[in-house]
């Protein structure tokens, strides 16, 4: 409960930091990369042009997977409720969307400060770097799940392996007092 306690703060932190980002650098990133591979394939970009609107929708929705997955199962655990998972997202979701438009109605200097952040998704790099990240994340659960599975299986086989040598060792002994 004491590491909860600690952690939980910090992870709604960086969820709601992502949630209130992806929200105002997507549509800017994407247009970006859609910029330099004008560059490199004119035909490409034409097409993925006529196409924001869904790959804003797309990378938008990989950060809200990753973030209404991640978090929750890190904060709550296995044994979550799926109605507790589902108001941690819906609460993140809702301060995200109220704070961005807080800032964009009454505080003009820190929006001010928010945007100008957003002049670095104008480097082609910087926008891709940030397009994959929630991809990245997804990677590394999923390869750090499968090496702690992993882990736990050996543990298992090590431990049952024990547990027969013991057993065999212990009816020699028997058999040998007999």
């Amino acid at each position: 409960m004491g590491k909860a306690a600690i952690t939980t703060p910090l992870y709604i932190s960086v969820a709601w930091t992502l949630m209130v980002s992806y929200q105002l650098f997507t549509q800017i990133a994407v247009t970006t990369v859609i910029s330099y591979i004008n560059v490199i394939w004119p035909s490409v970009a034409v097409w993925l042009s006529s196409r924001v609107d869904v790959l804003v929708f797309i990378y938008a929705f990989a950060w809200v997977f990753v973030l209404s997955s991640a978090i929750p199962s890190v904060l709550l655990g296995k044994e979550r409720s799926v109605l507790v998972q589902f108001f941690v997202c819906l609460t993140l979701t809702f301060v995200a969307f109220v704070i961005q438009d807080t800032l964009l109605t009454y505080n003009e200097e820190v929006s001010s400060h928010v945007f100008t952040i957003a002049t670095l998704f104008h480097n082609p790099f910087i926008a891709t770097a940030y397009l994959l990240m929630p991809y990245i994340m997804m990677l590394a659960i999923d390869i750090r799940s499968r090496r702690k599975r992993k882990k736990q299986e050996n543990l298992q086989k090590v431990t049952a392996a024990y547990l027969e040598n013991a057993a065999a060792e212990e009816q020699k002994i028997q058999e040998q007092q007999c």
